[in-house]
């Protein structure tokens, strides 16, 4: 974002901007009244005397870049476990020197987190001590909790019969997902909620039933549709509100509907081509928004007060924040579960209260901690049980606790390490691996030079009977054979083989649908590809000219409308 869109968008809020700063990317930000009064209630107290955490030295987006280099959700490999050597599925690849553990054995009696601490060393930096402890410390290979017959998945809870699924929440019997709530049976799918029987949809709310569509809500029986509400039985349509047997924007009558279902059936990939040129046609909202009030930010729903906020649900008094529901008083925060409160730098975690700088944590007064459950907890790493008054790992009083934090914060204040989140350089992950290679796209040598870590580590291929070119698939799922379940299919853009399962070529199947031509993080991707960008721009309305804030930038390929322009355009 440049000066611009700051001094625009605090026009309209209810804040003044005190200083602008210049990040290392060359990005000015603004740092403003309510910002400083965010870090000054934050700040931890000890012995009486408050540690203030200053206002940072990175832009939001390089802030949220360094976070989620922290974070692999999607890359997933065959590894052994370090506490029995069985085989498991792991998020660390075997060229990683850590000591991994199945799940369930990790969550076990059989070690205990606190048996690796160790006193803090005044004379050597935080962050050294911590990757020392970070390396040794086992981590569990998946971060999930209450599946069942969900192995495959990684970052979720309450799924059931799901394959590869990623950031989900109770979900069943669905697959290749990411960012989902509340869904039976859906395959190929990102950012929805409240759903049941889909395939390729992208930002939904509430539908049944929706093939090929992106931006809709309460919507039905229906197939490629863009940016419509509470329709039913519509195909090829755009900007539609409450409508039933509609064609390309255009009543037509149920048999002619039916006739039209039919023809598009088994010939999917050609309409929905087809379909991605008609929509340019008609005109894109500047952002989308549902039941919220004083936000600023894009596909937000039922939330107030929120500057720079994304894809969130019950969102209060909150600043760049972003992805799942119920963080309030909070700046920072990504990818939160259940609910955040008055936390800051914080990534993938729950039930939180004044966490900050930390990873995949819950409880409360936690700094500088990695997947880690307790309260006050001050630089640990794996600590399970619910542990309290604990520093690298080991165990104090409240007493020694209180009295030796203070210490550590003067040595960290001396050597310029409090206040930020872990550098990049630090994480477990490679970053062509983690989620910031989705949202900030580096090469291996943009990576390294930003100090991120890399690696061209592969998994092997499957082993199948055969492998066969995506060119030589049948269109009509009806000429697709069961021994397609022995082959692997090679993506026709990245090359890779990959594989179907019984229970996806069954969806297909049911719903007539093509099996896919492209390898799972290709299509991911692709969804991801379409979906606005976590930024705002400064530009006019394409039809009343008026200066709007908008996710499409001046450039963009849609014609984009301000709200009242666009309110006056749909049907």
């Amino acid at each position: 974002m440049n000066k611009k869109v700051y001094e625009h968008t605090y026009e309209q809020t209810w804040e003044k901007i005190i200083e602008w700063k210049k990040c290392s990317c060359w990005e000015d930000f603004a740092i403003t009244d309510k910002d400083l009064e965010f870090y000054e209630k934050i700040s931890p107290t000890f012995k009486w005397k408050k540690y203030i955490i200053p206002s940072p030295n990175l832009c939001s987006d390089c802030r949220l870049q360094r976070r989620l280099s922290f974070r692999n959700e999607r890359s997933l490999y065959k590894s052994k476990s370090s506490l029995t050597w069985n085989s498991i599925v792991s998020m660390y690849s075997p060229d990683k020197p850590y000591k991994v553990f199945e799940q369930n054995e990790w969550w076990g009696d059989n070690w205990n987190a606190l048996d690796y601490g160790r006193d803090f060393d005044f004379s050597r930096p935080f962050f050294e001590q911590f990757v020392e402890l970070q390396n040794e410390v086992p981590k569990s290979a998946m971060l999930t909790s209450w599946n069942e017959n969900s192995n495959y998945t990684n970052y979720s809870s309450y799924l059931k019969d799901c394959y590869l699924m990623f950031d989900c929440s109770n979900c069943q019997k669905s697959f290749y997902w990411y960012n989902v709530g509340k869904v039976v049976s859906a395959v190929d799918t990102s950012v929805i909620t409240d759903w049941n029987y889909i395939y390729e949809v992208i930002d939904w709310v509430r539908c049944n039933n929706v093939f090929f569509a992106q931006n809709c809500s309460d919507c039905s029986d229906s197939y490629f549709l863009n940016n419509c509400n509470g329709c039913k039985n519509c195909i090829w349509c755009n900007n539609l509100i409450n409508k039933e047997y509609y064609v390309e924007n255009k009543f037509v009558w149920k048999e002619w509907y039916e006739k039209k279902l039919e023809e598009i059936k088994g010939n999917f990939n050609k309409y929905k081509k087809d379909f991605e040129k008609i929509s340019l046609e008609y005109p894109r909202k500047n952002i989308f928004l549902v039941q919220t009030e004083n936000v600023f930010g894009n596909w937000m729903i039922s939330s107030s007060k929120c500057t720079f906020c994304y894809d969130g649900f019950f969102f209060e008094n909150a600043k760049y924040c972003s992805n799942w529901s119920d963080i309030q008083d909070s700046h920072d925060c990504e990818s939160i579960g259940i609910s955040a409160r008055r936390s800051y730098e914080l990534n993938a975690a729950m039930q939180c209260e004044n966490v900050l700088f930390s990873f995949w944590c819950w409880g409360s007064y936690v700094w500088y901690c990695d997947v880690s459950t307790g309260n006050n907890l001050f630089w640990c790493v794996w600590v399970h049980s619910n542990q309290s008054y604990c520093i690298l790992n080991k165990q104090y009083t409240k007493a020694e606790y209180e009295e030796l934090i203070p210490k550590i914060i003067e040595h960290m204040k001396a050597i310029w390490e409090w206040w930020e989140f872990f550098p990049g350089s630090i994480s477990p992950f490679w970053y062509n691996e983690t989620v910031a290679s989705g949202y900030f796209p580096l090469t291996k040598k943009e990576a390294l030079l930003k100090w991120f870590n890399w690696s061209d580590y592969e998994n092997p291929k499957p082993d199948v009977i055969k492998i066969i070119p995506w060119e030589k698939l049948p269109e009509n799922i009806k000429d697709i054979p069961d021994d397609i379940l022995n082959w692997a299919i090679e993506c026709e853009i990245s090359k890779k083989p990959f594989r179907i399962i019984k229970q996806e070529l069954e969806f297909y199947r049911k719903h007539s649908l093509p099996i896919p031509r492209r390898h799972p993080d290709i299509r991911h991707m692709d969804r991801m590809n379409k979906r606005a960008k976590r930024k705002l721009f400064l530009r006019n309305c394409d039809k009343c000219w008026i200066e709007m804030i908008s996710v499409y930038n001046k450039d963009s390929e849609y014609k984009v409308y301000c709200e009242k322009c666009y309110d006056n355009e749909v049907m």
